[in-house]
């Protein structure tokens, strides 16, 4: 599951790594240390490949109401290609997320601790993800999620979709019409990919943004994760 997660390298360096056009000051959302679902966040889509503004939360050109997208924050890559709110994004809109880390929250329900996760070398994550354009509600995406790797299996029972840059292109292609080829990339990061360290609890509360976020603490901290129904992924 990928409910939280950090987006805050300079634009100019994010266009470097995912060799995209460059960004445009006004279409950038803010860097953000808490990237919620519902915010506005950055995908990359192909055609040229560039950079979009997009809520997190995917509405289906089918919903009725915006609030959908509360249940759309992740889809599972093993149902992705048949469930119906992502299947018709799976064969046409597939995007890379851009994130620094994301949080995951580990331990007993009464002592969650955070967990800032993180490539090991240092190096953005490019997420898998779908987008979609709803007439009324404008343009959104979600993240895909894998079973875990092994080493990720000690944290979460599930792990964003993380692509690496030769896959990037076929991931993003649109020119095949069975796109079922692709869920084969849909698999969890090797062992030496992520790092973890525990962060503040202070990441818990979603108006709470900035570097403290990622910083390490010292001894693990006791707090209820974020809510429920803003972990959970109902598809």
């Amino acid at each position: 599951m990928c409910a939280r997660y950090s987006r805050h390298s300079d634009p100019q360096v994010l266009a470097d790594f995912f060799k995209s056009a460059p960004l445009v000051a006004t279409d950038v959302p803010l860097p953000s240390f808490n990237v919620a679902p519902t915010q506005q966040s950055l995908v990359v889509v192909d055609g040229p490949r560039r950079f979009e503004s997009m809520r997190w939360g995917l509405i289906p050109a089918w919903a009725k109401e915006a609030r959908f997208g509360a249940r759309t924050i992740n889809a599972r890559a093993e149902t992705v290609a048949d469930k119906p709110a992502f299947r018709a994004a799976f064969r046409a809109r597939r995007c890379l997320v851009p994130a620094d880390g994301f949080y995951e929250w580990t331990g007993p329900r009464e002592r969650r601790q955070p967990l800032y996760i993180r490539r090991a070398d240092g190096r953005p994550l490019a997420l898998a993800g779908l987008w979609e354009r709803h007439g009324e509600f404008g343009r959104s995406f979600t993240i895909i999620t894998t079973g875990p790797s092994a080493w990720m299996s000690a944290i979460h029972h599930r792990m964003p979709a993380i692509l690496e840059p030769g896959d990037w292109d076929a991931w993003l292609s649109a020119d095949d019409d069975d796109p079922g080829w692709q869920a084969a990339l849909l698999r969890p990061a090797a062992e030496d990919v992520l790092c973890s360290y525990p962060v503040s609890r202070a990441v818990n509360a979603v108006a709470n943004n900035g570097p403290e976020l990622i910083e390490p603490v010292a001894a693990p901290e006791s707090q209820p994760a974020p809510d429920a129904d803003t972990q959970r992924s109902l598809f």
